[in-house]
């Protein structure tokens, strides 16, 4: 076995994943704790990519452009969930569904009115465009160990922001009971307004550093949500815990799964064959693992505290 190339891939799922959690830590909390399904999250994550590319362009600095991108993700979250959402809370999922999808159709056509049909590249500065060595010879890029590294912060920091901050009190006890929470005079408006822009923040964060390794295109959140939402649900919903480890999971068997599949079924097949059957059956075997969770453990790995 090539080892240089298994944790080469390794890495790459490692870092696939971290992106995956970052979408559906975001959409966990919105789901869990506003009961609200938002098919529209991808689409966040599609205007963080853009905003970065626009402020990145604007800037001249990659880190500036970044450091701008997120707090203007979070306010065009947060604009979308006072003017569209809001009255959706008290209506069944059907017509949050419907509602959603629909935005994912008015993020579309918003994105090719401002800017254009033709996708963005966002370039890296030089620091971050080379490789890293790190053992036994082996290099590997630097932006994507930076997005390691950034999604491992930023899990430890919503951890502490959910469990030792008193705004984190709220929005645990806002999923519990929210009308209890109301009636204490908690402005649950406020903190649902709040809890959608931190969301949407995290669906930027991942466009914003999905951006300089793909192109940043119209559309593409759409693909990456289907993924999301099977993160969820393995990891179980609400549970910020379960979406990290769930993320690292698919994320793994994905992209390890396309890089020595093909090999494998060349055992067997013809490598025409191998080579065709290798990605569809990667793809399938992380619907298996859903399917083989929810059959043994229906709330997922990781369901909240009194799930």
């Amino acid at each position: 076995m090539n080892w240089t190339l298994l944790l080469e891939q390794t890495l790459n799922g490692f870092q696939f994943g971290i992106l995956l959690f970052l979408l559906a830590a975001g959409l966990t909390l919105i789901f869990g704790i506003m009961d609200l399904i938002n098919l529209a999250h991808g689409s966040l994550y599609m205007m963080g990519a853009y905003f970065a590319a626009t402020f990145i362009k604007w800037t001249g600095s990659f880190l500036l452009g970044a450091i701008l991108a997120i707090p203007a993700c979070m306010a065009f979250g947060m604009i979308v969930e006072m003017i569209a959402l809001r009255t959706l809370y008290t209506r069944n999922h059907l017509d949050q569904v419907l509602a959603t999808f629909g935005l994912i159709l008015f993020f579309n056509e918003f994105v090719r009115l401002i800017w254009g049909p033709i996708g963005l590249d966002i370039p890296l500065p030089e620091v971050l465009n080379g490789s890293v060595e790190l053992f036994l010879g082996i290099r590997y890029p630097a932006f994507r160990l930076v997005i390691i590294a950034v999604g491992i912060l930023v899990a430890f920091l919503l951890y502490l922001l959910v469990s030792r901050t008193k705004l984190g009190m709220l929005i645990r006890a806002g999923a519990s009971n929210r009308k209890m929470v109301g009636a204490l005079g908690v402005n649950i408006n406020l903190l649902y307004t709040f809890v959608f822009g931190l969301g949407a923040a995290l669906a930027g964060l991942a466009g914003l550093m999905a951006g300089p390794i793909m192109t940043v295109e119209i559309g593409m959140g759409e693909g990456i949500l289907i993924i999301t939402l099977v993160v969820i649900v393995i990891g179980g919903v609400g549970s910020i815990k379960g979406a990290f480890v769930a993320a690292l999971l698919v994320g793994l068997i994905d992209t390890v799964g396309r890089s020595f599949l093909p090999d494998i079924l060349g055992i067997f097949f013809s490598n025409d064959v191998a080579d065709t059957a290798a990605p569809a059956i990667s793809s399938m075997l992380i619907y298996l693992l859903m399917a083989l969770i929810l059959a043994f453990k229906p709330q997922g790995l990781f369901p909240p505290r009194g799930a």
